[in-house]
């Protein structure tokens, strides 16, 4: 929102408009969640306020597979029962959450953060694809799922890294086609991702 109406105070109308920044938020739902805010407890209002400012300042990429963490290593690495022979591939952190939400995945995770994407800026360089390759060096890596979004940037990421880690003579997975093309992982339900995941293909 770029303009607020007269009978909008300042304090709240700069409030929506930061609101509205947000992704998916559109004005109306900004309106209401900054209503909300206004309603709520000064101790209510006060924990967002610092877990905005906590995420901020508390939180880093693993140093292992670049998914958001507390400390060093992100839960999933950081975990004794994972199958670390297993690396599943995804574009952004949000992905990991959505497959983590299935139940069914027992390895572990490498976030590219992003896509190949030449109309954005968006090359192989500033992706993490170098990172995932040192991972593999050691060979003890069995299975690398690519599991980048089924979208036009998705696909061309994924034809790169199968050309890549090709002659590594890793088996190289994709997930089913039950994902729409065009959608992205963190919006599939379930069963979709289930499927996909105990379904996926040779690539």
């Amino acid at each position: 929102m770029n303009q607020s109406p007269k009978t909008i105070t300042g304090s709240v109308a700069q409030l929506i408009n930061e609101l509205g920044k947000l992704p998916g938020i559109g004005p109306k739902s900004a309106q209401r969640l900054a209503y909300h805010l206004l309603r709520a407890s000064e101790a209510e209002a006060g924990q967002l306020a610092e877990a905005i400012t906590r995420i901020k300042t508390s939180t880093s990429l693993c140093r292992v597979c670049f998914n958001i963490a507390d400390g060093d290593k992100c839960p999933v690495c950081s975990s004794p029962t994972r199958d670390e022979t297993l690396i599943c591939v995804v574009e952004q952190p949000q992905d990991i959450l959505a497959l983590e939400h299935v139940g069914v995945f027992k390895g572990v995770y490498h976030v590219l953060h992003g896509a190949i994407s030449p109309s954005e800026g968006q090359g192989t360089a500033s992706l993490r694809i170098q990172e995932l390759l040192e991972r593999l060096k050691p060979g003890t890596v069995t299975e690398v799922i690519i599991a980048t979004n089924p979208t036009t940037e998705g696909e061309t990421t994924a034809m790169y890294l199968h050309r890549v880690i090709s002659p590594m003579g890793i088996r190289i997975t994709r997930l089913a086609r039950g994902l729409p093309f065009g959608t992205e992982l963190e919006y599939a339900d379930d069963v979709t991702l289930c499927r996909a995941l105990e379904g996926r293909q040779d690539f």
